[in-house]
């Protein structure tokens, strides 16, 4: 079992959907309750046509025993607060949570795929030169709930099912740990979602003790490193990160995971025209490709307003011409074309309106 989560305000109520099933049901063990009652609120909270939103939805429990939950947890979702949807059908959420403070996640479609892009933190510690995400600083962890409510309560476009999962919006994923863990272990529960492992992606910063803690949940979970450089002094300058955790850790701590049976990495790298798609940038790419068994998925940049740093857009060509590359260096390698550009696509770019 996890550890507990903390929350904010030590005399507020948890919320029911912080509880994986285990602490579920030991709550009802607590409260002298059978123990089958557990899996049907379980079932009830993440039922995908209509996830319950207060204790009356429990329809299946007695009311003595709804109100028993009443008076010792909380049921509460964030609040729609911004809609925005781009036309290439890409979809951005800014959702509002009950102390006023904001966060974002993204629906993406991709042929029969739908990806929901999921926010784990507000705001980012981390202040990486490229992303929005940080751009206002660090303001707290997303509890369970407000993590797995940017997709249970999302409007989802007509006909389409989400089929995969990235914890990739706002934040470092990995430094909000305990959060993190306990959604996943929520979302895999054949008793709620019985959303498959492979089926979620972790992707990080370099947060390297995240890295080696990730391996001992024991799912096969994707993994996803922001690479964006292939030598420290670049990296550095990118991703102030690399200062603590350098390459050689990064990559150390990646086999690792890879050896306990982490299914799948893949490596962001995201192109920057003029300072890290050279000859040598796709030689030592391909490296660390090789080395990691990964594939790459190359991104070129977007600009994203109020960075204090100037990066360039590379050209189709020069994307065209380093994917080549790293082909005939034998690597898998994707090019993930920028969606959402005309609604603020970037993490953070609308949550950001109200992190000032």
């Amino acid at each position: 079992m996890v550890a507990a989560v903390v929350i904010l305000d030590m005399a507020a109520k948890q919320d029911l959907r912080d509880l994986t099933l285990d602490e579920l049901r030991a709550e009802f063990v607590s409260l002298g309750e059978r123990e089958y009652r557990s899996r049907q609120v379980f079932a009830r909270l993440y039922r995908k046509d209509r996830p319950a939103e207060r204790f009356d939805d429990f329809s299946e429990l007695p009311s003595s025993l709804r109100s028993k939950l009443a008076d010792r947890f909380k049921l509460s979702r964030p609040q729609v607060a911004g809609r925005l949807e781009s036309e290439d059908a890409t979809v951005k959420f800014l959702w509002r949570f009950d102390d006023g403070s904001y966060a974002e996640s993204v629906l993406i479609p991709s042929g029969g795929r739908l990806t929901a892009c999921l926010s784990t933190q507000i705001g980012c510690k981390f202040g990486c030169s490229f992303c929005a995400s940080g751009l206002h600083g660090f303001k707290r962890d997303l509890f369970p709930s407000e993590i797995t409510g940017q997709f249970l309560f999302a409007e989802k476009p007509a006909g389409k099912e989400i089929t995969n999962f990235v914890f990739m919006g706002m934040g470092e994923p990995l430094d909000n740990f305990e959060a993190l863990e306990r959604t996943i272990r929520i979302m895999n529960s054949p008793s709620g979602l019985n959303i498959a492992a492979r089926r979620l992606t972790v992707s990080t910063s370099g947060y390297v003790p995240g890295i080696r803690r990730l391996k001992k949940i024991g799912l096969q979970v994707n993994l996803s490193i922001s690479l964006h450089a292939v030598n420290d002094r670049l990296r550095s300058r990118l991703m102030p990160i690399n200062n603590r955790y350098p390459l050689e850790d990064l990559m150390a701590a990646v086999e690792d995971y890879i050896r306990s049976g982490g299914r799948m990495v893949t490596i962001e790298y995201i192109i920057f025209a003029g300072l890290n798609d050279g000859l040598a940038d796709a030689d030592g790419l391909s490296g660390i490709a090789r080395r990691l068994r990964a594939k790459v998925n190359l991104i070129p940049f977007s600009p994203v307003p109020g960075l204090k740093h100037k990066f360039e857009t590379p050209s189709a060509g020069e994307v065209r011409r380093f994917r080549r590359w790293l082909e005939e260096r034998n690597i898998r390698v994707t090019v993930r074309l920028s969606k959402g550009k005309d609604i603020a696509g970037a993490c953070g770019q609308l949550a950001g309106k109200f992190l000032e």
